[in-house]
């Protein structure tokens, strides 16, 4: 299964970002970052934008901010990165993710990562979508 609309992309791949701003661990670490990430999905085709100075996630752009880095990758790939089943490096390589802008900034954010990959997962479980679960 895969997601089924933005409104579902912005909702669990938009959520994690939430709830990693809000952990009193990761949030402070963002914030830290001064990052403005844009993310462009296809499959569906959605844009996130995640401001990390205010933990703003918009669908879409976020009006008056222009991203730092983005990230661009299909809602699978996306999905799979959140459950730790995709190495950003290797998948960077074979051009499964295209990342533009700051990337320094963006392997920054990487090791965080590690921590919320749970998280999604309970998530996603949580809301009765283990179809999501890779």
């Amino acid at each position: 299964m895969s997601f089924s609309s933005p409104e579902e992309v912005r909702t669990y791949l938009g959520g994690i970002w939430e709830k990693a701003y809000a952990d009193p661990e990761i949030g402070p670490k963002l914030k830290a970052t001064g990052i403005v990430l844009t993310f462009d999905y296809a499959d569906p085709d959605t844009v996130i934008t995640f401001d990390s100075t205010s933990g703003e996630v918009a669908l879409g752009n976020i009006d008056g901010l222009k991203p730092t880095a983005t990230m661009t990758m299909t809602s699978d790939v996306a999905n799979r990165y959140w459950q730790g089943k995709v190495n950003l490096p290797i998948a960077m390589a074979k051009g499964q993710i295209k990342v533009g802008g700051n990337i320094a900034g963006l392997l920054k954010l990487a090791p965080l990562g590690k921590k919320l990959y749970p998280m999604y997962v309970d998530m996603l479980q949580a809301d009765g979508r283990a179809d999501l679960v890779a």
